[in-house]
């Protein structure tokens, strides 16, 4: 006979979780988190699931997830129905004005609704807005200069209706968490004339986070964290240690904008920076609430 009830060993090491992370749980009651959602966690549905239970979890233990979404594959697909070729430069989407239409329908209509709806039905209320809502985002477009052979030359690139946060108003976001909800936010921006751009997701919660003074800006990618010559993952940072490694090129490739990101974040305010494996399930939870984490932390100091 198998026992269940609540002597059986299941029940004693669920009691056993929980009580392992209560210290944590203390850590972090009342406090702000900023997660950029996205990657495999977003498109896989079981992922998907239970990052939407564990954020619906957070904000009923007392802490305010505030969530920042991509879409890039989303809007691939809308634009490859509506016969619109993408042009990529530096892993950026030029975007004319017909499609930062496209993009702002589909961040802020369908994929916003869907990653609030995640969250709804796992028991909490999301609320899924846009950068442009209540003035939350002002961007200026994106300016990149041109490489050749690997060097920095003096032409600027036009990417279009790619943009940079000039500023971030919080209000709608404390707004929104003092009420018991939970903003799920779309990366686009307003321009000083009310145009409309389209902005990293990495960047937009890196600029988030600091500007709420987040606890923990937590990054969902699709790689274990930052990792040394060898391959093994480093467990934590010092902004000066994230800097001496993209000098030495220890940290390469698209390591680095999300590592800058941190380091913005950081630097503007936010208490620390994780970039954490997103494929992991619960990984959020395991990076809050488990001594050793699961990524890589990157602090101020």
């Amino acid at each position: 006979m198998t026992l269940t009830g609540p002597g059986s060993q299941d029940a004693r090491e669920r009691a056993d979780v929980l009580a392992r992370a209560l210290p944590y749980l203390r850590r972090y009651a009342g406090d702000t988190l900023v997660v950029k959602y996205g990657g495999s966690a977003m498109v896989d549905t079981s992922l998907s699931d239970a990052f939407g239970h564990d954020v619906a979890l957070l904000k009923q233990v007392g802490i305010n997830p505030v969530i920042v979404h991509g879409g890039g594959p989303q809007i691939s697909a809308m634009l490859k129905r509506l016969q619109i070729e993408s042009t990529f430069i530096d892993g950026l989407r030029v975007t004319d004005a017909a499609m930062i239409d496209v993009i702002e329908m589909v961040l802020a209509g369908k994929v916003n609704k869907q990653v609030a709806g995640l969250i709804n039905r796992a028991g909490a209320l999301a609320v899924g807005i846009s950068g442009m809502d209540g003035g939350l985002i002002s961007a200026r477009r994106l300016e990149r200069r041109a490489r050749e052979n690997g060097v920095e030359t003096d032409r600027l690139l036009d990417l279009g209706f790619v943009g940079e946060p000039t500023r971030i108003d919080p209000r709608v976001i404390y707004a929104l968490s003092g009420s018991g909800l939970i903003p799920v936010i779309a990366p686009v921006g307003s321009g000083e004339n009310g145009e409309t751009y389209n902005i990293n997701a990495d960047t937009a919660a890196g600029a988030i986070a600091g500007a709420v003074n987040a606890s923990r800006l937590l990054m969902l990618t699709d790689v274990p964290g930052v990792l040394d010559e060898n391959g093994n993952l480093i467990p934590e940072l010092t902004a000066e240690d994230a800097r001496r490694g993209i000098a030495s090129g220890m940290i390469s490739g698209g390591m680095i904008p999300k590592v800058e990101t941190c380091l913005a974040a950081v630097k503007a305010g936010a208490k620390a920076a994780v970039i954490l494996d997103g494929r992991v399930p619960h990984a959020c939870l395991l990076e809050l609430f488990t001594e050793a984490g699961l990524g890589t932390i990157i602090r101020a100091g």
